[in-house]
Formats: C-alpha cells, structure tokens, sequence
C-alpha cells in the first residue's frame, strides 16, 4: 500500500510548524513509515488524526523525525580538540558570541557553558541554543539527566556543575543561566549575524544535499572572521573554501 506522503508534508508544515521538505527522501519516509507504524496507524491521513489528539503520540513522532539524540561533549577526542580551540580563539576574540544549532536536549550547549566556566572564558552574551522540536527545548530548560546521559561527564564536572539526587542529576544554576533556548528551524528560519562559535553536530546528514550546501553557506555567513564552525563526526566538509571556511583540525572550520 502506497502512503500519501505529500499530504503528510503538507500536513506537518501546516499544522506542526515543520518543514520537511529539505530532508533526505527515502531516508524520512522510511522513518515516517515506520514511527506511523508504531503508533497503530495503517495511513498517514489516520496518523495524522492521532499526532492531533494524542500528545504522547505527537511527542515521538518529533522525537523520532527531528533526531533528538546528543550527549555532554560527545565523542571526547574531538571535543577535547574543541575545547583547545576555544581556549586558543579566546586570545582573539576575549568576549565570543555563541550559537548551538540543533541543540536536542541541551548537553551540547550546556558542555560549551562547562568549557567557558572551567576556563574562564567570557561570553558576549548567553549562549544561544536552539531546535525546532519545543518539547525538547522544554525539556532542555530543566537541566535534568539520568544517569546513562552522563556517561561523558568527568567526575571534576559531575560535582562541579551537577547536584545528584536518586540517580538524576540536576544542572546547576550558574550553567543553567550560561544558555538561552529558543525555537529555531534550520531550513525556514534566518540566521542571527556575528558568531565567534557555532555548533551543529549530527544533523545535516539527514538533510538533502542542496539544503545541507545552503545550510553550511549561512552558517559561514553567520559567523565573524576567525570564528569557528564545529560539525559531526560523520560530516566532514569537502571542499570548505566553497563557503568561506578553511578546516583547521577534525570537523572544525574557520572562517575566511
């Protein structure tokens, strides 16, 4: 049975603020598939009907499509690189501006907000962490993680910046207030100007590669000579001086 997948764009972008149309094809419709699937439902008109009225179903369906998956200074080799980085820009640029796209649950951002404490490196301003998935963003606000979402989290930094109570450790304030969450879609939103740091890890793999192109230009585009742009382990960058960028160690770029 063939699904009405132009409808459910259609319907998503209407009624769940979400374009879809910049992600992989058949990459997205195997997920769409297969979440529908879960849910009960045989069509997309019938899931649709149950992303409406079911909050919990509406919640995994964004779960599942917009990839809310991160961790606190995810794969540590290259995170460590990035700290390094950030300690060397910092003699540059002594306030830096900062952005975290795509920030899922908040680690990400939060990890930054560790890295700038630690060091004592001064802020512009609070960094900027946004996502286009608002539960998630909510979610991020708390500062609440289980245990298994710590496992990169040296023991320094877990009694430094963390206070444990029954296996959930709660983020304390003077990280907290380090980071300002706001909705964002990468596709259909502007840019803000005049980063120092932008980190988007993990997520322009799922994108077309048209709009993955685009994507890289405005993040460039949005960052001040001698930033830094730091990418995924799988999304290296080929030929960066198309965008403005140089690459200066293991998926971090500078720009131009």
């Amino acid at each position: 049975m063939s699904l009405n997948y132009e409808f459910f764009y259609e319907w998503t972008n209407k009624n769940l603020n979400l374009n879809l149309a910049g992600y992989k094809e058949k990459q997205l419709q195997r997920r769409i598939a297969s979440v529908m699937k879960n849910a009960g439902a045989f069509t997309l008109e019938d899931y649709s009907k149950r992303i409406e009225k079911d909050e919990t179903v509406k919640q995994q369906f964004l779960d599942y499509i917009t990839i809310n998956v991160t961790d606190f200074f995810r794969n540590q080799d290259i995170f460590e690189e990035f700290e390094s980085e950030l300690k060397i820009l910092s003699q540059t640029f002594p306030s830096m501006k900062v952005w975290s796209a795509a920030c899922s649950t908040g680690a990400e951002a939060y990890s930054m907000a560790m890295i700038f404490d630690k060091h004592q490196l001064r802020m512009a301003e609070k960094i900027l962490a946004t996502d286009i998935d608002e539960t998630i963003l909510k979610r991020a606000k708390e500062g609440m993680y289980k245990i298994h979402e710590m496992k990169n989290v040296p023991a320094k930094e877990r009694s430094a910046y963390f206070d444990e109570k029954e296996g959930i450790f709660y983020l304390k304030s003077n990280i907290k207030n380090k980071v300002q969450f706001k909705r964002h879609d990468l596709i259909a939103d502007k840019f803000q100007k005049n980063f120092h740091i932008i980190v988007c890890r993990n997520v322009t793999i799922y994108f077309k590669n048209e709009v993955k192109e685009e994507l890289y230009q405005r993040f460039s585009d949005s960052l001040v000579k001698g930033g830094i742009f730091f990418t995924g382990a799988t999304e290296a960058i080929y030929s960066p001086e198309i965008y403005g960028l140089k690459k200066i160690s293991a998926f971090m770029y500078e720009k131009l």
